[in-house]
Protein backbone atom coordinates (compact mmCIF):
# COMPACT_ATOMS: atom_id res chain seq x y z
CA UNK A 1 0.00 0.00 0.00
CA UNK A 2 1.53 3.29 -1.13
CA UNK A 3 1.41 6.37 1.04
CA UNK A 4 -0.40 9.20 -0.74
CA UNK A 5 0.46 12.70 0.41
CA UNK A 6 -1.12 15.71 -1.24
CA UNK A 7 1.27 18.64 -1.32
CA UNK A 8 0.34 22.00 -2.79
CA UNK A 9 2.39 22.90 -5.87
CA UNK A 10 3.79 26.04 -4.19
CA UNK A 11 5.08 24.00 -1.24
CA UNK A 12 6.52 21.30 -3.50
CA UNK A 13 8.31 23.88 -5.65
CA UNK A 14 9.79 25.64 -2.63
CA UNK A 15 11.03 22.33 -1.16
CA UNK A 16 12.69 21.46 -4.45
CA UNK A 17 14.37 24.88 -4.58
CA UNK A 18 15.59 24.25 -1.04
CA UNK A 19 17.21 21.00 -2.17
CA UNK A 20 18.79 22.80 -5.13
CA UNK A 21 20.23 25.41 -2.76
CA UNK A 22 21.51 22.78 -0.35
CA UNK A 23 23.28 20.76 -3.04
CA UNK A 24 24.62 23.88 -4.79
CA UNK A 25 26.21 24.97 -1.52
CA UNK A 26 27.81 21.56 -0.99
CA UNK A 27 29.20 21.54 -4.54
CA UNK A 28 30.60 25.05 -4.15
CA UNK A 29 32.14 24.14 -0.79
CA UNK A 30 33.75 21.03 -2.24
CA UNK A 31 35.20 23.10 -5.07
CA UNK A 32 36.58 25.58 -2.55
CA UNK A 33 38.13 22.78 -0.51
CA UNK A 34 39.73 21.24 -3.59
CA UNK A 35 41.09 24.61 -4.75
CA UNK A 36 42.52 25.72 -1.41
CA UNK A 37 43.33 22.46 0.35
CA UNK A 38 41.53 23.63 3.50
CA UNK A 39 39.07 21.13 4.98
CA UNK A 40 36.02 21.97 7.09
CA UNK A 41 34.61 19.62 9.70
CA UNK A 42 31.77 17.41 8.49
CA UNK A 43 29.39 18.84 11.08
CA UNK A 44 30.11 22.38 9.90
CA UNK A 45 29.53 21.43 6.27
CA UNK A 46 26.18 19.81 6.88
CA UNK A 47 25.06 22.32 9.48
CA UNK A 48 25.59 25.24 7.13
CA UNK A 49 24.16 23.26 4.20
CA UNK A 50 21.02 22.60 6.24
CA UNK A 51 20.72 26.30 7.07
CA UNK A 52 21.16 27.21 3.40
CA UNK A 53 18.52 24.65 2.40
CA UNK A 54 16.01 25.92 4.95
CA UNK A 55 16.71 29.52 3.96
CA UNK A 56 16.33 28.76 0.25
CA UNK A 57 13.08 26.92 0.93
CA UNK A 58 11.64 29.82 2.91
CA UNK A 59 12.78 32.44 0.42
CA UNK A 60 11.40 30.45 -2.51
CA UNK A 61 8.05 30.09 -0.76
CA UNK A 62 7.84 33.80 0.04
CA UNK A 63 9.13 34.95 -3.34
CA UNK A 64 6.63 32.83 -5.25
CA UNK A 65 3.82 34.36 -3.24
CA UNK A 66 5.06 37.89 -3.98
CA UNK A 67 5.91 37.34 -7.64
CA UNK A 68 3.06 35.11 -8.78
CA UNK A 69 0.47 35.44 -6.01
Amino acid sequence: MALKVDVRPRVKASLLWGLVGLFAFLVALQGYELATGYRYALTVKFGVALAVGVGATGLAYLAEGKLFG
